[in-house]
């Protein structure tokens, strides 16, 4: 479903991502996992359209992507739920669902779609009417999710979905992007907490100073005692 390959980009003449290349075949979940700074959410911002590589090509879903913008890649299948949620505060959590449909027009579908957010997101619902400044974080990160499913998206992209988040709630957050899958959406998720990411995902990547160091089955990444060493604590 998406094929990255040889991306480089840079923020002036500093590269941030080197000749960086990653799969993800529809109805996997795949993880990119690094230490902070290691070039993670720039690979996410350059898949989506926000950053153009200076090199490299993406082809998502047999059409190539890289340079093409951002709200048309939206509308070809790709939906990216960003780093720091990003959540409108002054809109109500329906007003911010609504958002995340706005290529849309099938009245119906949408309907139907926020429906199933809200039973995704159970928490969601009871507070439809709050304004999105007001949630607690672990409810903000909830509606950055479900907001990027209402464009319906065939890729889904998570930028560190567990950040600040209490443990508990990086459980629910990693049981529902399972769900997410399983109702049919491929995911592609960027990751410090390495534990989570990899308790999930069927594939990972290891990302350090920009470029791939380590590929696999994320079973097999979980076990790897030098993956334990610098990413799990152990």
């Amino acid at each position: 479903m998406l094929d990255v390959s040889g991306i480089s980009v840079y923020y002036g003449n500093i590269a941030a991502v080197k000749d960086l290349s990653l799969q993800v075949e529809q109805g996997e979940i795949v993880t990119l996992i690094g230490s902070n700074g290691a070039g993670k959410s720039t690979t996410l911002r350059t898949i989506s359209g926000l950053l153009k590589p200076r090199s490299g090509n993406i082809v998502f879903d047999g059409r190539k992507i890289e340079g093409m913008p951002a709200h048309d890649i939206v509308r070809l299948g790709l939906a990216q739920s960003p780093e720091g949620r990003r959540i409108f505060p002054r809109m109500s959590v329906a007003e911010n669902l609504d958002l995340g449909a706005y290529l849309r027009n099938d009245k119906e579908g949408i309907a139907e779609d926020q429906e199933r957010m809200l039973e995704l997101f159970p928490r969601l619902r009871e507070r439809i009417a709050q304004k999105a400044g007001t949630l607690s974080g672990g409810e903000q990160q909830m509606l950055a999710v479900a907001r990027a499913l209402m464009a319906r998206p065939k890729l889904l992209l998570l930028d560190e979905p567990s950040m600040g988040l209490a443990p508990v709630l990086v459980d629910v957050i990693f049981a529902t992007i399972k769900r997410i899958r399983e109702a049919g959406t491929t995911v592609l998720v960027v990751e410090q907490n390495a534990r989570a990411a990899l308790s999930v995902a069927d594939r990972a990547y290891v990302l350090e100073s920009g470029s791939i160091k380590l590929s696999g089955e994320a079973r097999a990444l979980r076990n790897d005692p030098e993956i334990a060493k610098a990413y799990l604590g152990g």
